[in-house]
């Protein structure tokens, strides 16, 4: 199968946890790909704005991209696709949060968090960089906003009861857990799976002929739309079920060498 579509997500997949850039041979291989004449870019729940930094600021990786788990679609450097959060549907999220210790919203205006509701210290356990960069908010805004995500101060098993609760009870909105500890909000029937299904039509490209690469919960979704879903060794178990194929771990460029294969005509995959 001669891929034309790589989309792959970045932190746990070709970026270790706490990292800061991708490997020299990432960028290498998404270099060898472009050459061949395949798209390839991240599908990350990073907005786009973010994410060139982590390939040390060359933008060619990230033209084609998959950014907010879905809510922005990018091709050739060009937004093509946005998407916004209901602040309706968000207030209502927070009225169910408001139960839950420990619990709180942040939602994003102008790439800047913003701490909606709960405490900056629980924040600060669940995802440090957002409490030192967030500033305080006033409740939910009153247009769509085009990011927004739930933390919890808890387990892994608390960050999916809470997950679950919160699609059972709030109407128009779907959640899921890309890590412990933070959840992604998004429209009801779009994520990394819709996004990647919308682009594959932009493109012209057949499910069979994209592979997609991840580790988490968010790309349940995605591994769902996909004819060639990969996830990494050390993925949550979900991604991994979801998962058709099984490579090596994110600390050894396992993603950067089936791309090299792709980019080189090799299927890289067994069962």
């Amino acid at each position: 199968m001669a891929a034309k579509l790589i989309l792959t997500d970045i932190d746990g997949t070709i970026l270790p946890y706490g990292g800061a850039v991708v490997s020299e041979r990432t960028i290498a291989a998404f270099h060898a790909a472009l050459d061949a004449g395949i798209v390839v870019g991240p599908a990350s729940g990073r907005f786009h704005s973010w994410i060139p930094a982590f390939f040390g600021g060359d933008e060619a990786c990230c033209a084609t991209a998959v950014a907010a788990n879905g809510l922005q679609v990018y091709h050739r450097g060009e937004l093509v696709l946005e998407r916004g959060i209901s602040p309706e549907a968000l207030r209502h999220a927070a009225s169910v949060l408001r139960e839950v210790p420990g619990t709180g919203l942040i939602v994003f205006k102008d790439g800047v968090p913003r701490l909606v509701q709960g405490s900056r210290d629980d924040l600060a356990v669940a995802f440090p960089r957002y409490a030192r960069e967030c500033l305080d908010a006033d409740g939910v805004p009153d247009e769509a906003v085009p990011k927004a995500n739930i933390f919890i101060k808890g387990s892994l098993d608390d960050t999916r009861r809470l997950v679950a609760r919160l699609n059972e009870e709030v109407d128009g909105l779907d959640f899921d857990v890309p890590q412990e500890m933070f959840c992604n909000v998004m429209p009801s029937g779009w994520n990394k799976g819709a996004a990647f299904a919308w682009l594959c039509d932009y493109l012209g490209v057949a499910r069979d002929e994209a592979v997609v690469f991840g580790d988490a919960g968010n790309d349940v979704a995605l591994f769902e739309r996909a004819d060639h879903s990969v996830a990494v060794s050390g993925a949550m178990p979900e991604a991994i079920a979801a998962a058709r194929w099984h490579i090596g771990a994110c600390e050894d460029d396992a993603v950067a060498g089936a791309i090299e294969a792709l980019a080189a005509g090799e299927w890289p995959f067994t069962e």
